[in-house]
């Protein structure tokens, strides 16, 4: 029963925020005369030694106290003696417990937030680096029309703005403090709440008791976002191991970033790319096992929300690791951009813009414009050529509306400058989203 009852092995991280909550909880009571200023101070300062010693020492795991509660106020009453007994005046460890993962949840926002504008901010610097560095555009992993390195690395800059957007929502929507709200029903005493939830930087406090100390919505929005936010890294992620592979060759991995073959030493590895994509599904799976644990539980409190707590530590510490190796990935790789430009203009890439020309200028309707180019890029496969090196008399014969002044958009540099429509991938597009991005994170 002690092994199965005790939550200190994981829940002891929240020690930081047990000590900000009992402090502003024993300064509230003083406030309003529930117990005596003499008292308070000592029980304060008693908590600064607790603190301290976590602090120098780590947090012990004694079973016998079940959790970083009971721990910390076994600890402060050996430390100040019975006047510790008075901290637990009008709160109950369930409004505690509900109070301090609310505060260690919103510090773990706070951190994803500064990872993630780091994140961003590498993603801006190297999309800037390469505004104009052509590469083939995919659609089904087949080369479709080319675009810049520039323009595709800032699809990732949209993902992380929203990734942000969902975390710093969930931090708004979770910002009320359920201290007060006791075991279930509130308290008789005359607690000053909202001194509280200001003490400890909420917006004020929870306006139901038995929601205050049974909610865990916060909990799950943190996953979610979590959830996403790893599914986008994993995109990246899996991009930078195909990119790296010798079929594509489009990034050379720093070493500080990939790893050897025990037998191959020609081998260079994407392995942290590949356990960013590996983390992705372990992500998934901590979103589900808390959505699992809380959707049949009765009001209020059940002891199977203990178990609210370690599925976010590990999403939270898979999430930190993610990040910072995506960064590192972004920061250091090097871009293969001749290789890049070379598939793009391989591949027939700018058949689109054939046909476009060919509605623009000759006035075909765009299907019989398709048909068209799709018989002018038949006939450079049998030629073995580029599009643009098709000669004139070729798509003379293909179709006599045709003049020399297609030319002017069949190559790759034609095709991507000129994608000027809002969100499109020329180069001074590129540059104006990289600077309105900027301007947002700043």
């Amino acid at each position: 029963m002690r092994e199965i009852n005790a939550s200190i092995p994981f829940d002891k991280r929240m020690w930081r925020q047990d000590i900000a909550g009992s402090k502003a909880h024993v300064a509230m009571l003083a406030k309003q005369g529930i117990v005596s200023a003499e008292d308070a101070a000592a029980i304060d300062a008693g908590l600064d030694t607790v603190a301290a010693d976590y602090a120098a020492n780590g947090v012990p795991e004694d079973l016998s106290l079940e959790d970083i509660h009971m721990l910390t106020e076994a600890k402060l009453a050996a430390s100040i003696g019975p006047v510790a007994g008075r901290l637990h005046t009008a709160r109950s460890r369930n409004d505690q417990v509900a109070t301090d993962f609310r505060l260690w949840v919103r510090d773990a926002i706070d951190q994803v937030l500064d990872a993630l504008t780091g994140l961003t901010h590498a993603l801006l610097t190297r999309a800037e680096e390469h505004a104009d560095a052509v590469m083939p555009g995919f659609t089904h992993l087949q080369s479709a029309q080319p675009v810049t390195l520039g323009h595709h690395l800032m699809a990732y800059v949209e993902m992380t703005a929203r990734d942000i957007s969902r975390f710093r929502d969930a931090r708004a929507r979770m910002n009320l403090c359920p201290l007060g709200s006791a075991a279930l029903a509130g308290t008789s005493f005359p607690l000053d709440r909202q001194m509280t939830a200001a003490a400890l930087g909420f917006d004020g406090p929870t306006r139901n008791s038995l929601d205050g100390v049974s909610d865990r919505d916060f909990a799950l929005d943190y996953l979610t976002a979590a959830t996403q936010t790893a599914l986008h890294l994993s995109r990246l992620a899996e991009e930078f191991v195909l990119w790296a592979s010798q079929p594509f060759g489009f990034v050379a991995l720093s070493d500080q970033w990939s790893t050897g073959s025990s037998i191959m030493p020609q081998k260079r590895n994407p392995d942290a790319a590949e356990l960013v994509r590996g983390h992705a599904g372990r992500i998934l799976g901590c979103q589900t096992a808390l959505m699992v644990t809380m959707k049949g539980l009765p009001l209020a409190y059940s002891k199977d929300m203990q178990d609210d707590k370690p599925p976010v530590f590990e999403a939270h510490d898979l999430l930190g690791l993610s990040i910072a190796a995506m960064t590192g990935m972004v920061e250091s790789a090097t871009f293969r951009t001749d290789r890049m430009r070379g598939l793009a203009e391989s591949g027939f890439a700018t058949a689109t813009d054939f046909a476009d020309w060919l509605v623009r200028e000759a006035g075909l309707p765009f299907r019989e414009a398709h048909h068209v180019t799709g018989r002018a890029v038949k006939r450079a496969e049998e030629l073995g050529v580029r599009l643009d090196e098709l000669p004139f008399a070729e798509f003379q014969a293909i179709d006599a509306r045709v003049n020399e002044s297609l030319y002017d958009v069949l190559s790759v540099d034609a095709s991507v400058a000129s994608r000027t429509s809002f969100g499109g991938t020329a180069p001074a597009n590129v540059r104006a989203a990289i600077r309105a991005a900027r301007e947002s994170l700043s």
